[in-house]
């Protein structure tokens, strides 16, 4: 914790320190990040509000009411609004919604100008179904929240809302337009995945930039432009059951679960070093009988100490760079997996998830617009996140189609995807300001 709250210290600090900076912000500028301060209120409210609302993934009803508050908040700003049912990828849905000069009841003057078209990606859903023991907002010392989704990703919804806001607040919202996705599926996927994420494609297919407000690795001295893709894999043995004095005997072999360890244990020695580069398993079952339900991710097993076991299933996740490492990696299982030990038949299968985002030149061009506005507003450099440090998100099924993309640019905190999950609600009007600022330097620009 001292590290975390050393750098908490300076960054504070820098803002004393390089007050003089914000000179160089201009005076629609100072008028968003005046705005911004005053109704920092309003925000936490909001994030209180939602982070109560229980909206696991799987718990659909949870997810679709915390849809309907966003969804009110941007019809309140002019947005047009639509749920994106679900039903055709089994989960609850989606949060569309969209904002369009044209669509201004006093189009401004320079609607002749051509506007760049910016894409916000959030996401409604949470790690935290309904039987985890971590369901509610609560305030702790030093300016920190705890609670499901604070930081991933309820706290950046927030962020989302409140730039938008801000820049309404000036009339600035005229001189974009915008196209928000909130998935309700973005921590279990649903599937077929192509369905599931058609929206979200189809919305950059039409946009300039993508922004997406997930927390990256935590720390605001950071944000994502490269992001690691993710794939699903299952590993299925089945062995020669027998008592369990005969283990190890050339007629029996050594039985399921030792079949899927020895799988495993070859995984971790053979892939742990290439650079970033990781092959989780998530979940494992073995005995006599085993069950396994993929779609909720739960199962049971049967088994006795004293009978050698007949089935394993092992599930996981596989992250990589890019294709090419992904393919090496998957390539290296099948030829382990392949190499069984005596009477023991194996089959590992794999599901594609979320593609790699590349750290391209337009990234690393909005990343350099990042950290200049960053340090106008005297919150110091941002510089890009290792891969390493960042799961995937949303945003990588959108970078490949827009000229710029940016992630990790929420509330930040720590412990996300653990009932450790607290919020440092310092940074809070920080990052509001950065991406109000943000987006509108990249539409004056366009001009």
């Amino acid at each position: 914790m001292l590290p975390r709250l050393r750098r908490w210290l300076l960054i504070a600090l820098s803002v004393l320190v390089a007050a003089p900076g914000v000179a160089e912000l201009s005076r629609e500028e100072q008028e968003i990040v005046a705005w911004i301060e005053t109704h920092n209120g309003e925000a936490l409210e909001l994030l209180e509000r939602v982070v109560d609302i229980n909206s696991g993934t799987m718990n659909f009803a949870g997810v679709r009411e915390v849809g309907e508050i966003f969804a009110a908040e941007l019809e309140d700003l002019g947005f047009q609004t639509e749920w994106l049912d679900g039903v055709s990828f089994g989960r609850a849905g989606h949060l569309i919604a969209r904002w369009s000069v044209r669509q201004s009841a006093q189009p401004p003057d320079n609607r002749g100008v051509e506007r760049i078209h910016f894409l916000l990606i959030g996401h409604l859903d949470t790690v935290f179904e309904q039987d985890s023991p971590f369901q509610s907002y609560e305030l702790l010392d030093g300016n920190r929240a705890s609670g499901p989704g604070t930081t991933d990703m309820k706290g950046g919804d927030v962020v989302l809302i409140q730039a938008l806001r801000a820049l309404e607040a000036i009339g600035a919202l005229d001189e974009v337009d915008v196209t928000v996705v909130m998935t309700g599926d973005e921590e279990r996927s649903g599937r077929p995945l192509e369905a599931a994420r058609a929206v979200l494609v189809d919305s950059a297919k039409v946009a300039d930039v993508a922004i997406g407000f997930e927390d990256g690795d935590g720390d605001p001295e950071t944000a994502v432009i490269s992001r690691r893709g993710s794939g699903s894999w299952t590993l299925t043995v089945k062995a020669k059951p027998a008592h369990s004095s005969q283990i190890f005997q050339p007629k029996v072999g050594a039985g399921a679960i030792y079949e899927a360890a020895r799988i495993l244990t070859a995984f971790r020695e053979d892939l742990r070093s290439e650079e970033n580069l990781t092959c989780n398993p998530g979940v494992i079952l073995g005995g006599t009988d085993v069950e396994f339900d993929a779609g909720e991710a739960r199962g049971g097993a049967f088994g006795k100490n004293n009978v050698i076991a007949e089935h394993a299933v092992v599930t996981g996740d596989l992250r990589a760079t890019s294709p090419a490492q992904y393919e090496r990696a998957t390539r290296r299982m099948r030829e382990i997996v392949a190499h069984n030990l005596p009477h023991a038949q194996t089959e590992l299968t794999f599901s594609p998830s979320y593609p790699p985002m590349g750290a391209s030149d337009g990234n690393r061009r909005l990343l350099a617009l990042y950290d200049e506005v960053s340090r106008d507003l005297g919150y110091g450099p941002v510089q890009a996140v290792n891969p390493r440090n960042a799961g995937a998100a949303d945003v990588s099924f959108a970078a490949e189609y827009v000229e710029m993309a940016l992630d990790g640019v929420g509330l930040m905190g720590e412990g996300g995807h653990t009932v450790d999950e607290v919020a440092d609600l310092s940074t809070l009007p920080m990052q509001v300001q950065r991406a109000a600022v943000l987006m509108l330097r990249l539409a004056r620009r366009r001009r």
